[in-house]
């Protein structure tokens, strides 16, 4: 197995190296493990986190024996951080990253579109903070490593399994030999190449574009701000399409386009490389030394799985769906998709859920992706036109951008927003709200009277929103009798935010998402019902 520890890869991460630990298995031993899963990235290290955070223990096979190299995902959103924040994370990302809200877009040399993301004292998380993939890597493997609920078994690499009613066995190959790890269910997080996907004869379907991009990480001294800048058909690379971040230690990251008359196999030679990104600093007046740091080829693609759920293998991430990383919607969507299957997983461990409950991660996730293609799939078409018809298009809409207001918006790179579950069978359906966040949707971002933040509330419960202290003596005996389920009673000044009255009833899922919504009080064989229906029972 290829290893990276003793190469310094790096100007700015030294990467650990992950021994390999014999298991039980290969002395023989061994147990029907509740969930393996396949993938040590972060959104296999995710799903195993909100999986202990209700007491379900997972095993994580990786083949490496380090964290994945370069920058690669480098844009967090809002909601991918409260979610790491609920897992301990958020903490350590905040930390390092570099929190952003603006963007700013130029054709040629002049600017056409300013982004501008909403950000206020009711937010906690800045909507968008650049942090190199390897960084998130390192939080969440040492977060996982404190957890003695997770155990992550490195230069393990899975070779081939077999499906039974009651459970799958997969075939683990390692330095010392192979052996059998058998778990009740298993999540395939392996990544774009999954092996998972391979073994069960599985493809994605979708679209690919023909625009290549090359990514490249350098290391540069520069006191310009953090924001997104976007370049079309700048004098640095012409007709080409460049952008740029800010990351932390001084690296930059600079994606450009190449042309379709351009060979991918000459641009990749690092000279060549070097060329173009010493042209396009200067042609900005970034003229302090630089250093080449990581480079890679990428090609945008809009592909997913026919259904995210084989029985008991589940996909996520880059196994389920590939999407355009314009938006920043790839590892926001694979976090996306580890905070949906963990707490549904975890009931249906704990027989609290029937297995029917995870028929509708693989629904609300594939329609999450299918919005991701629509928004993200605007963003590409305009950034690497596929044909003719679409560049002239493209072309005109920036020449007037430089005056006309009109077509500013077509330039909007559309970034990563949370899904709302609207059509989720898990919802009970609700008529009588003019206002407020519906069942499917998350609640507003608000500060609390006491300093804490309403997303701080979403625990690994069920949790009941109120907004008058008489419902406490109401609900009390109900409550005492359910197990999973948590009251908390707002104050009058965020009733507005949820169009409620003093008697109305919010029920959340474990993720946050809104289950069901009751404008007056409701009977208390309502709320059993809808509670039985956001766990699968209905």
């Amino acid at each position: 197995m290829a290893s990276f520890k003793d190469q310094a890869r790096s100007h700015y991460f030294t990467y650990p190296y992950f021994a390999f630990r014999r298991p039980a298995e290969l002395e023989g031993g061994g147990q029907l493990h509740p969930v393996a899963i396949v993938g040590g990235g972060p959104v296999g290290v995710t799903a195993a986190l909100e999986l202990a955070r209700f007491g379900v223990p997972s095993v994580v096979i990786e083949a490496d024996d380090t964290l994945a190299e370069g920058s690669r995902a480098i844009c967090f959103s809002r909601r991918t951080l409260e979610i790491l924040d609920a897992l301990g994370v958020a903490g350590a990302v905040m930390k390092k990253a570099l929190p952003w809200t603006h963007g700013t877009s130029y054709y040629k040399d002049k600017p056409v579109f300013r982004l501008e993301m909403p950000h206020g004292e009711h937010d906690k998380f800045y909507p968008m903070v650049n942090l190199q993939q390897c960084y998130l890597e390192k939080f969440l493997t040492d977060r996982a490593a404190a957890e003695p609920l997770i155990d992550i078994r490195w230069q393990s690499r899975v070779v081939g399994l077999t499906r039974e009613a009651d459970k799958v066995t997969l075939d683990i190959e390692t330095p010392e030999g192979r052996y059998p790890l058998c778990a009740r269910y298993v999540i395939a997080a392996d990544g774009a190449r999954s092996v998972m996907r391979q073994l069960l004869g599985l493809s994605l379907h979708g679209q690919s574009y023909e625009g290549r991009y090359l990514i490249a990480d350098i290391v540069l001294r520069s006191d310009y701000p953090t924001e997104r800048r976007a370049w079309f058909d700048p004098p640095s690379n012409p007709g080409s399409t460049v952008l740029m971040h800010k990351q932390p230690d001084d690296i930059w990251r600079i994606d450009y386009q190449l042309r379709d008359d351009e060979d991918a196999e000459q641009q990749l030679q690092e000279p060549r490389i070097r060329q173009r990104i010493a042209a396009h600093l200067s042609f900005i007046g970034e003229t302090k030394p630089w250093e080449l740091d990581w480079f890679s080829l990428y090609k945008a693609h809009s592909l997913c799985l026919d259904d995210y759920v084989e029985d008991r293998v589940i996909f996520a991430g880059d196994a389920a769906h590939l999407v355009p990383i314009f938006g920043v919607r790839g590892l926001n969507s694979g976090i996306a998709d580890a905070n949906n299957l963990g707490w549904k997983l975890a009931l249906v461990i704990e027989g609290k859920a029937p297995p029917a409950l995870l028929r509708s991660y693989g629904a609300e996730r594939r329609a999450a992706t299918f919005d991701v293609f629509a928004n993200a799939g605007k963003s590409t078409l305009f950034m690497t036109p596929p044909s003719r018809g679409y560049a002239v298009m493209r072309e005109a809409a920036l020449r007037l951008a430089v005056d006309q207001a009109l077509t500013r918006p077509l330039i909007n790179p559309r970034q990563s927003q949370p899904f709302y579950y609207r059509e989720s069978a898990l919802n009970t359906d609700d008529r009588a709200f003019a206002g407020g966040p519906p069942p499917g949707a998350l609640p507003p971002g608000r500060r609390l009277t006491d300093g804490g933040y309403l997303c701080d509330l979403i625990g690994r419960a069920f949790t009941l929103l109120a907004f008058d202290d008489a419902m406490r003596d109401y609900l009390g005996p109900w409550l005492a009798a359910q197990a999973g389920v948590s009251l908390t009673v707002l104050t009058d000044d965020l009733r507005a935010d949820f169009d409620a009255a003093p008697a109305s009833l919010y029920l959340l899922r474990p993720d946050g998402h809104v289950a069901a919504r009751f404008k007056a009080r409701p009977s208390l064989a309502d709320l059993e019902a809808a509670l039985k229906r956001a766990q699968g029972n209905a």
